[in-house]
C-alpha cells in the first residue's frame, strides 16, 4: 500500500474521511489544498523521508511564517498516522524526524484604555453626505455594538459571530457558548453594559446576535484602526486590554 499510494493521495483521503470530522474542516481542507501544489506530494508514501520534508519545511519558510509551518506539519503527520493505523499504510511518519521551525512569541499586543476609547469613538454611526461619500463612524452599524460587547466579554470573534438570542439570559446575565475553540461548552457573565448593550440591539431575521460575516468584521475593525490611529491591532487583541 505504501507503494501504490502517494502523499497527495493520504491528504485527499484525509480530507473526504477525516476532515469533516473536525470542527476546522473548512480550513483544514483548504491547507491540503495548498499543501498538494508543492512537490513532495507527488511522493509514493514509501519514498516519505525526514529529508524530503526538511527539504519542503525549508521551502515553506521562505514564504510563510514559522506558525504556519508548523500547522502545516501538525496536518500532514495526522494524516500520515492516520493512513499508518486505519489505512494499512505502513511507514515510518517522516515528520517525526525532523526539527520544527521555533515560533517567536512575541509580546501579546494589548489594548490600553484611551486606545480603547478612541476606537469605539470612530466605531459611532455616522452618515452619507448628499454626495454618498461618508460622514465618519462605521458604515455597519452592528460593528460598534460588536466591538464594544467583545471588549466587555472577552469573547472570541467566532463565538460573538456565533451568538444567538437563545444563548442569551438576560435575567442571571449570562451567555452560553455551545460552539468554542476547545470545542467545550462554557458560560460567560455579562457585565451591567453589556447587558444594556444587548437590550438596545434590534433582532435579526437570522436570530444570531450579530448578523456579520468574519470578512466585513475584519474590513469594518481594520478601516476602525486606520481611523483611530491604532497600530498593529487585531480583532482577537480586544480580549487582552491593559
Amino acid at each position: 500500500e505504501a507503494d501504490k499510494h502517494t502523499l497527495a493521495d493520504i491528504l485527499d483521503r484525509y480530507a473526504r474521511e477525516v476532515s469533516p470530522t473536525h470542527k476546522g474542516h473548512r480550513n483544514e481542507t483548504i491547507c491540503i489544498g495548498a499543501l498538494k501544489r508543492d512537490a513532495v506530494c507527488v511522493y509514493r508514501a514509501s519514498a516519505l523521508s525526514g529529508k524530503l520534508m526538511a527539504e519542503w519545511r525549508d521551502r515553506r519558510l521562505r514564504v510563510v511564517s514559522a506558525s504556519t509551518v508548523n500547522r502545516e506539519l501538525n496536518l500532514i503527520s495526522a494524516a500520515i498516522n492516520v493512513a499508518r493505523k486505519e489505512w494499512g499504510i505502513h511507514i515510518e511518519n517522516p515528520v517525526s524526524l525532523i526539527r520544527r521551525p521555533r515560533v517567536q512569541n512575541g509580546r501579546k499586543r494589548r489594548l490600553p484604555p484611551d486606545e480603547a476609547q478612541r476606537l469605539l469613538e470612530v466605531l459611532q454611526t455616522g452618515g452619507r453626505r448628499p454626495d454618498r461619500t461618508f460622514d465618519g463612524g462605521a458604515r455597519n452599524h452592528w460593528l460598534a455594538p460588536l466591538v464594544e460587547f467583545a471588549l466587555e466579554t472577552a469573547m472570541r470573534q467566532s463565538e460573538l459571530l456565533n451568538l444567538r438570542w437563545r444563548d442569551i439570559d438576560l435575567r442571571f446575565r449570562t451567555a452560553y457558548l455551545e460552539d468554542t475553540k476547545n470545542s467545550e461548552s462554557r458560560t460567560v457573565p455579562l457585565s451591567s453594559r453589556a447587558v444594556k448593550l444587548l437590550e438596545q440591539l434590534p433582532r435579526s431575521i437570522d436570530r444570531r446576535v450579530f448578523p456579520l460575516t468574519k470578512s466585513a468584521v475584519h474590513q469594518g475593525f481594520h478601516r476602525a484602526c486606520v481611523r483611530a490611529g491604532l497600530i498593529d491591532l487585531r480583532f482577537h487583541n480586544l480580549r487582552h486590554r491593559s
